[in-house]
C-alpha cells in the first residue's frame, strides 16, 4: 500500500510528496520545492524519523517552484536516480536563468541521471507507479498514478474546480486539456488527484463540476 504524504513549500505554496511504500518504506520524493533551510530540515526530519528509505526523485515536470529542493535531495541522498520527462530538460535547464529575479538567489540546479516515459511503470518497495504523459502546462510534463491505491500526483494538470496555467514557455491550454481528457478522465471517479497546489480532489468531482471540463 502507499502512503502519500504533502508537504507546502516556498512562496508558490508548492506541494511536494512523498510517497511510501508501507510494507518496505521504500520512498519517492516527488517535485522537492523546499527552499529554505527550515523547509529542508522539515523533510529531512520527517524522513529520518520514520525511517524512510530513499529509492527515487521525481519530476512531475520542471517548473522552478518543483525543483527548488532538487540539489538538496541530491546532496542529503547520494546515489538516489533522479527522472524527468525528456521533453521537460529545456525546462529545468532554464530555471538557473531567472531564479534569482524571482526571489531565489540561492537556487542551485540538478541534472537527471533518467528519464520518464510514458507508460513507464516504478517499482516502489511492493507498490507500482505507472507514469503518464499529460503535456499542455509543461512540454514534458507527467502524472504518476497508484493504481492499486487509487491516487494520482498530478502536478499543475488539474487541480480543484480549476486546470494548469498555460502562459508560461512551452504551454498550451488545447493539449492541457486534451491531456486531461486522455489521460486523467479515463481514470475511476474515486481517483484521489494530489495536486501541485492547493487541497486533493477525484477525477469524479472534477468530471462533475469543473469549469474548464463542462
Amino acid at each position: 500500500m502507499l502512503r502519500i504524504v504533502s508537504f507546502t513549500f516556498n512562496g508558490f505554496a508548492e506541494n511536494t510528496y512523498l510517497l511510501i511504500d508501507e510494507a518496505t518504506r521504500a520512498t519517492a520524493i516527488v517535485d522537492p520545492g523546499m527552499y529554505s533551510a527550515a523547509e529542508q530540515q522539515k523533510l529531512r526530519a520527517y524522513i529520518a524519523d520514520n525511517k524512510l528509505e530513499v529509492k527515487y526523485l521525481l519530476n512531475t515536470h520542471a517548473h522552478i517552484d518543483h525543483v527548488l529542493g532538487n540539489a538538496f535531495v541530491l546532496r542529503t541522498y547520494p546515489g538516489v536516480p533522479f527522472w524527468l520527462h525528456a521533453l521537460d530538460l529545456p525546462t529545468l535547464r532554464a530555471v538557473g536563468t531567472y531564479a534569482g529575479p524571482y526571489g531565489f538567489p540561492a537556487y542551485e540546479g540538478a541534472e537527471p541521471t533518467g528519464e520518464l516515459a510514458a507508460g513507464q511503470v516504478i517499482a516502489l518497495g511492493e507498490s507500482e507507479l505507472q507514469v503518464r504523459f499529460a503535456p499542455g502546462h509543461a512540454p514534458g510534463h507527467v502524472v504518476l498514478y497508484d493504481a492499486a491505491g487509487g491516487q494520482l500526483i498530478g502536478g499543475d494538470v488539474l487541480f480543484k474546480d480549476s486546470v494548469g496555467r498555460t502562459d508560461l514557455p512551452g504551454g498550451d491550454h488545447a493539449t492541457l486539456i486534451q491531456s486531461i481528457v486522455s489521460e486523467l478522465l479515463t481514470l475511476p471517479d474515486a481517483t484521489v488527484v494530489h495536486s501541485g497546489h492547493g487541497p486533493a480532489t477525484t477525477i469524479g468531482a472534477e468530471r462533475r463540476s469543473n469549469p474548464f471540463l463542462t
